[in-house]
């Protein structure tokens, strides 16, 4: 293998797939990447054995080849060389690095002990702006909690149906939906599949910031997701992710159609104020919120024994009943963060039943909090 390249594009591509290497006793090929020298490509690749993912770089080529080092180790190096033009070349198991100023050395492992990441091959594609996924994906994603009892929700929903692609999230605690309307009506048949959390997090930190489209291509236990270069008609990304097994639960059923108390307030305002008051409460993070429709007023109050207490007010748009609710107020702050609008919807259904945060006049996001009972 012997090749030349740009630093920032080695560097961009090895940002892109070094985060899902972990260091494995059992199987130290997984601490590494492949790099590999493929006709004017450079290909480089990581896996954890559920996630793999490929990143291919337009690159001046004298020699095929490949080899798989370090991946923290070679990163770093990359980092620090100041040179813009980088030489690479393989021999017997040692990758050269050679630049204007520096030449280094460094140990390697054979590319044939490398591990296979699969290639999803499926008549089941998706079109989608890429950004529109991991802003909606960053809205729900931390609502997933780990369950080795339930795996199903320690995962992210995902469906498509005709021009709607509906995203879900839920600790049992909580529950956050996020909805995406295609500019078209999908060829696809209706598909769900639970995505797993951790491959929903690269997808937020590899497409985020990418303005074009991405395809995503549906398998019975796998799903790809796969950007295209600007200069040739080539794959950029691909990011392969096995699916948790199982069936996602009817989480449509608990949200509140209608509420007894319903409130609309500034978002910036609430937020605030249940941060003050979160100083200010116990063990199991309580605090309490009071709705007063004749005031139309809302007053978020915490009791804390060795700390004090803390009451504010806020003026609001409160119809329907007086409430009195207590809520664990991370719940009620995440919530709020991952809305958009400059005022929000907060409707009360009482002590015991779920409580709803949406945008105000945006139907494609919604955040379904369960209260805790007041001692």
């Amino acid at each position: 293998m012997k090749l030349s390249i740009l630093k920032d594009e080695l560097q961009a591509g090895l940002n892109a797939i070094t985060r899902i290497t972990s260091k494995s006793i059992t199987l130290p090929i997984l601490n590494n990447i492949l790099i590999a020298c493929e006709k004017n490509f450079l290909k480089l690749a990581s896996t954890d054995l559920e996630i793999g993912i490929k990143y291919w770089i337009l690159a001046k080529t004298e020699k095929e080849g490949a080899i798989t080092v370090p991946a923290k180790f070679f990163a770093n190096l990359i980092n620090l060389i100041p040179d813009q033009k980088i030489d690479l070349e393989e021999k017997n198991n040692i990758l050269y690095i050679e630049t204007k100023n520096y030449k280094s050395q460094i140990k390697g492992i054979s590319a044939d002990d490398f591990p296979i990441i699969p290639q999803i091959k499926s008549n089941k594609i998706l079109e989608i702006k890429a950004k529109t996924l991991s802003e909606g994906l960053s809205q729900i994603i931390d609502t997933a909690s780990p369950s080795q009892t339930r795996p199903e929700i320690s995962g992210i929903s995902f469906s498509v149906s005709k021009n709607i692609v509906e995203m879900a999230a839920t600790d049992s605690f909580r529950l956050a939906e996020k909805k995406i309307i295609l500019p078209k009506e999908s060829s696809i048949p209706e598909t769900s599949v639970i995505l797993l959390q951790k491959a929903a997090r690269e997808i937020i930190n590899i497409f985020g910031e990418d303005t074009k489209r991405i395809k995503i291509y549906f398998s019975p236990n796998q799903v790809m997701f796969e950007s295209e270069m600007n200069e040739v008609k080539h794959p950029h990304i691909q990011l392969i992710s096995r699916l948790i097994e199982g069936e996602y639960p009817n989480y449509k059923e608990i949200i509140p159609s209608s509420f007894k108390t319903q409130i609309v307030l500034s978002r910036q305002d609430f937020l605030n104020q249940i941060k003050t008051a979160s100083l200010f409460s116990g063990k199991i993070n309580e605090i309490k919120i009071k709705a007063n429709p004749e005031q139309e007023i809302v007053e978020v109050y915490a009791q804390n024994p060795d700390l004090g207490q803390n009451k504010s007010r806020i003026k609001a748009k409160v119809r329907g009943q007086k409430a009195e609710v207590c809520f664990n107020h991370r719940f009620l702050t995440a919530g709020l963060s991952n809305i958009k609008t400059k005022e929000v919807i907060f409707g009360l259904n009482g002590e015991e039943d779920p409580a709803v945060l949406k945008p105000l006049d945006d139907e494609s996001f919604i955040y379904v909090v369960m209260p805790i009972k007041s001692s």
